[in-house]
């Protein structure tokens, strides 16, 4: 029978309190599993496999011999989120992007936030993601992150964190709206009646949000998703939400830059475009400013973003709002900015760049995390209780090299959700990641991507790292 030997191990469980009792929200899945057997669930999860591969529902893993291209993995056995408790997340989320926005306009002009001492000029400017060519550039209704990825977490305890903002061009909302699909034909006479809110109408939202913050608010201006192409890790992706959108997708060579205006290559002839949805870093976007060698940009795209002719979602000169130096001091954004105490706590975090933190790091680099400030997808990253003694020696070569790039936390214990594994259900840490969208209104998609690390024991959700993933049930009741 399904759970008769699941154990807690101590961590929390989203689904089993301590004492092993489903939680309310819980407990309609709880009934439906209990009607089928080992062999119906194993069916359901194959037949979802196959869906994705045919269906191209892939991920590129880079540096692996045997083949880039991996299946997605799902695991049907759903992430609930009762009604109160999302609304306390969409409280604290939106807070967030709020606080972060006018950061960013404020960073990018006065810089009241250095000069008032929140924050240190060096951590700012310093920082590998920030832009000094974007100081004093207007951005169309202020809004610098129209799109943005927030990891939680939760401890031991259940309460949730914020792990880190993801504020340049977040991934992996395209598995959230396929999981969804694929728990409705896996599931289809169970879904209607399980209270689950829809998440479909995410792309139609995006759109929306694009058009909103176009220049001169035109009647209907003309928005394209910008990818550096199908070797990306995330083409699948923005394949996907653009044909949802109705857009154009196009790279670098298919725009040209005219009298500080951007024009798409058509059939037609030449087409201006209002709103582009980048989806390649900073680095490459425009040759003529940044990196000069690139081949993914468009040359003068910055200065027809500079002239009000073009808008760039999300904004240059975002990733400064995620480095992981400058998340620490985001409690601190919000109090300065909205007068507000922060909604969502974050996780305990060590400047490697100051001598107190250093000394600190150095001598516990076994019992901490440590992550480079500005590398994503579960890279750049030391697990200390879990490392071997080379690779904390190596970790403490690299800290003292460049001490600015590293901070450091306390391992927390991600909750763990039941996950099926090799023909039972075993606990495996989860995290969320809600997506924000930014434009006339702050909207949340209801339930976000839940990551799962299949590894046994494994702190590490990515699916570069052998993470996979679940849809995410956000009802409409508490139970």
């Amino acid at each position: 029978m399904f759970f008769d030997q699941y154990s807690n191990d101590a961590f929390f469980d989203e689904m089993f309190d301590a004492e092993g009792t489903v939680r309310p929200h819980y407990r309609a899945i709880f009934e439906r599993l209990k009607i089928l057997t080992e062999d119906n669930y194993e069916q359901k999860s194959q037949a979802v496999d196959l869906s994705f591969l045919r269906q191209g529902i892939t991920f590129t893993v880079y540096g692996e011999e045997e083949g880039t291209e991996k299946i997605f993995p799902f695991d049907l056995m759903p992430r609930i989120i009762p009604k109160s408790e999302w609304e306390f997340l969409e409280r604290g989320l939106t807070q967030r992007i709020q606080a972060l926005n006018m950061f960013l306009k404020d960073v990018y002009s006065d810089q009241r936030i250095i000069k008032e001492g929140i924050i240190p000029a060096s951590y700012i400017l310093s920082g590998k993601h920030f832009r000094r060519e974007f100081m004093n550039v207007e951005i169309p209704r202020d809004i610098y992150i129209h799109i943005c990825g927030t990891d939680l977490i939760r401890d031991d305890k259940g309460n949730y964190l914020v792990l880190e903002d993801n504020a340049r061009s977040p991934s992996g909302v395209s598995y959230l709206l396929e999981n969804r699909q694929a728990m409705k034909r896996a599931f289809p006479n169970f879904f209607p009646q399980a209270g689950v809110r829809p998440v479909e109408n995410y792309s139609e939202e995006l759109l929306k949000m694009l058009q909103y913050v176009a220049p001169y608010e035109k009647e209907n201006p003309v928005c394209v998703l910008l990818t550096p192409g199908h070797f990306n890790s995330a083409y699948f992706e923005h394949c996907f939400l653009a044909r949802q959108m109705g857009i154009e997708i196009v790279e670098g060579s298919d725009l040209v830059v005219r009298d500080f205006k951007v024009y798409m290559r058509t059939t037609q002839g030449l087409q201006q475009v209002d709103v582009i949805y980048r989806r390649i870093d900073d680095d490459f976007i425009d040759p003529s400013v940044f990196k000069a060698d690139s081949m993914l940009g468009v040359p003068g795209l910055f200065n027809a973003l500079r002239a009000g002719n073009v808008n760039i979602a999300n904004a240059i000169g975002t990733g400064i709002a995620d480095d992981k130096l400058i998340y620490a001091f985001v409690p601190d954004m919000i109090r300065f900015y909205l007068s507000e105490e922060p909604i969502l706590g974050q996780v305990e975090t060590f400047f490697a760049s100051e001598d107190d933190d250093f000394k600190y790091i150095m001598e516990n680099l076994d019992q901490l995390v440590v992550k480079a400030a500005n590398e994503a997808g579960g890279y750049g990253m030391l697990i200390g209780p879990k490392a071997t003694k080379q690779e904390i020696e190596d970790f403490r070569a690299l800290i003292k090299a460049d001490p600015r790039n590293f901070i450091a936390q306390p391992p927390i214990m991600l909750s763990r959700h039941p996950t099926w594994c090799d023909g039972d259900f075993e606990g495996r840490h989860v995290d969320l990641r809600p997506y924000i969208l930014c434009g006339e209104k702050t909207s949340i998609v209801p339930g976000g991507l839940t990551r799962v690390a299949l590894r046994k024991g494994s702190l590490v959700v990515n699916s570069s790292q052998g993470g996979g993933s679940k849809d995410t049930w956000v009802l409409y009741s508490d139970e």
